[in-house]
């Protein structure tokens, strides 16, 4: 029989991101033989017809329920900023009360930084440096990579550092939005001022539990309770702008340059406070896949920045007009008969803001995941019509007791607001290098260009940066802290799985040759299709080699399979498959997935078939290898992220389950290796 011709798919290679999070598969760790027959499910189960199809992807919604979907979602946080932000900036400056300039001043800072941070570097610009679609720190990230066209350790440590940073931001922001919610009841009853922590972890603790349902019933009325808290805020931002409306001249910039060169001894700490306006600018840039970039523009333009510009100017009027709601001006606002109204408002846009801050961390987890960043976690996907909406219970629990901890050690948002901003600024700040990165190694723009666009905006942050870094010892090292312990391990588990594929390739064994010498061995052949995971196509996975070894057989059709992570979102039906015969018994199989996709290899095997791929569902076999991995190395900080790297493959979730496998067709082979 002559060898079938090749049935491929071209893929540039600087596309291909062999992320190693299996090296060799790396599958987690076991030292034992293992066989999955326990459950009746077959893997015909996952080879239906509907099944051939990729998950449906979210429909393409008309232009208004994108828009309103946006107001919900993507601006839940930065919505709920003018709750704290205004009343943390007047403290620096309040000890004699505050005088005209003072809160001009203050204002005039409040609305240049939305108009430099928000509209210019992500409304403006950074909206339109997407991957294929999305954004966010991982997918520049994975087009600088692109562009530089080989491994960049400084690329790479900045894309850690952003991720880790975003982990710190997705903790905090839950315990402030809604602790600062929950604290205005004590201004409608005094009494249940005790009652705000207690409330507050309630609250978030329901949040993080319900998590594992699905958010598709609750989220279709984000838009809409969103939309409504931003017309709330327009609307007495109004009310009281109508009795000073001095506080207009605020638009001018002169006031901000007066008040900090006028003020230099606290104009350092009124930076730090006002970063707090626009913590959650980073999502317009990480949900631009979910709503595509003109209904974010518009809904920014639209709706989310007057409505903010309006009610931070409405703050400014009341301090002036009644210098005694300096205390908290954004609940004072609101008349005593409405102020319950405003704060259930108020607790509902915080969980909403929560919410959406949960989601985009699974999202950043699933995209390290893929990269090879971090070990596998079990990905379940909670909604069939969108297969954004995902859960990761892992990371769902560490971030539960991560925001009971900052609560009950917080006890208040005035508290934790010196925690918040190192994390947002940090990850704004990599965001804006990588972005440069980017635009300069894809020519785009020269060198001085780029630097001379980025300065106005890479300076304010790094001032925003600076000020927030002085806030260490009032609890900015706790944000520090987290994103140094999630460093820590995507480092590790990225040098692990680099050291791996070092060994792998010093005792490797071609594939093609062995497939030629399995056709003339006197190995006993057995009928049925083998497949063998492998973390590279063009060498044999030592879980043939054992099979072999021990069992003394080979199946009739021997199929090693290949998972490759692109450096793009998601994979077209053009780039998922390719097929290659080797020998009459031999066939190389490739299935690509994009970073943002969890990798269902049964479904794409569906794919595999219409491209010629022949084998029976009822005597199929997949064999998996195991590694269990034993710390040998020298004492030092090699050995000590050596020990990380074995800690963390032992937790890495079941391959079966990651990569969607029938539970019923596995072999796993273990095998113990030194590193």
């Amino acid at each position: 029989m002559s060898p079938r011709p090749r049935i491929a798919v071209l893929v540039p290679k600087n596309k291909i991101m062999k992320t190693s999070n299996t090296p060799e598969g790396s599958f987690a760790a076991s030292n034992s033989l293992r066989f999955f027959d326990d459950e009746e499910r077959d893997i015909a189960d996952y080879l239906k017809e509907e099944g051939d199809t990729p998950p449906t992807q979210m429909h393409k919604a008309g232009f208004a329920a994108l828009f309103i979907g946006a107001v919900g979602i993507v601006y839940g946080d930065i919505g709920t900023s003018p709750i704290y932000a205004f009343r943390e900036a007047l403290k620096a400056v309040s000890g004699d009360g505050a005088a005209v300039p003072e809160v001009l001043g203050l204002l005039s800072i409040l609305i240049w930084t939305l108009i430099l941070i928000v509209t210019v570097k992500y409304v403006a610009v950074l909206l339109r440096a997407d991957n294929r679609g999305e954004g966010g720190i991982l997918a520049i990230y994975t087009l600088v990579r692109l562009a530089i066209g080989h491994k960049s350790l400084p690329v790479l440590l900045l894309a850690i550092a952003g991720a880790a940073l975003f982990a710190g931001d997705a903790i905090i922001t839950p315990a402030i939005s809604v602790l600062s919610a929950v604290e205005g009841a004590g201004l409608i009853v005094p009494a249940l001022s005790a009652w705000v922590v207690p409330a507050t972890l309630v609250i978030l603790t329901l949040l993080f539990v319900v998590q594992s349902r699905g958010t598709a019933v609750i989220s279709a009325a984000f838009g809409p309770i969103t939309l409504l808290w931003f017309l709330a805020l327009a609307g007495l931002g109004i009310w009281h702008i109508a009795a000073a409306p001095q506080v207009l001249a605020a638009f001018n910039p002169v006031w901000a340059v007066r008040f900090l060169t006028g003020n230099p001894g606290i104009a350092f700490v009124v930076m730090g406070a006002v970063f707090l306006a626009v913590t959650g600018a980073e999502a317009l840039y990480a949900d631009l896949g979910h709503f595509g970039r003109k209904p974010i523009v518009a809904a920014w333009l639209v709706v989310v920045f007057p409505a903010l510009v309006l009610n931070y100017l409405g703050q400014g009027a009341l301090v002036l007009s009644n210098p005694a709601a300096i205390s908290d001006p954004f609940f004072l606002m609101a008349p005593e008969s409405l102020l319950p109204v405003l704060v259930l408002l108020a607790t509902a846009a915080t969980v909403i803001a929560s919410q959406a801050v949960i989601s985009g961390a699974f999202s950043m987890a699933r995209g390290a995941i893929q990269l090879g960043l971090l070990p596998r976690l079990r990905v379940r996907h909670t909604s069939a019509g969108q297969s954004g909406q995902i859960y990761i219970g892992a990371v769902n629990w560490m971030l539960l007791i991560g925001v009971i901890w900052l609560v009950i050690s917080f006890k208040s948002s005035g508290s934790l607001a010196s925690a918040y901003g190192i994390a947002v600024t940090g990850t704004m700040v990599v965001t804006t290098l990588l972005w440069l990165l980017y635009m300069v190694n894809t020519k785009r723009l020269s060198l001085p260009v780029a630097l001379a666009l980025v300065a106005p905006v890479g300076l304010l942050e790094l001032v925003f940066l600076a000020a927030n870094l002085s806030k260490i010892r009032d609890g900015g090292y706790v944000p520090v802290l987290m994103a140094l312990a999630l460093g820590i391990v995507m480092w590790a588990w990225w040098r692990g799985t680099q050291q791996l594929l070092g060994i792998a390739q010093k005792s490797k064994i071609g594939l093609i040759g062995f497939a030629e010498q399995m056709e003339k061995s006197s190995a006993h052949v057995i009928p049925g299709t083998a497949f063998f995971l492998a973390s590279d196509s063009a060498a044999v996975p030592s879980a043939l080699l054992h099979n072999l070894k021990h069992n003394r057989v080979r199946h009739e059709q021997t199929v090693l399979l290949t998972v490759e992570t692109l450096r793009v979102p998601t994979a077209t039906m053009e780039e998922r498959v390719s097929l290659e015969r080797l020998t009459p018994g031999f066939v190389r199989l490739t299935l690509r997935f994009g970073f943002m996709e969890t990798p269902n290899v049964s479904r794409a095997l569906g794919q595999a078939r219409k491209a010629g791929l022949a084998f029976d569902v009822m005597t199929t076999t997949f064999f998996l290898g195991r590694r269990r991995f034993v710390v040998v190395g020298p004492f030092g900080i090699g050995r000590v992220f050596d020990q990380i790297f074995a800690f963390l493959s032992r937790l890495s979730a079941d391959p079966t389950e990651y990569y969607h496998l029938p539970r019923n067709r596995v072999v796993e082979l273990g095998e113990r290796t030194a590193i």
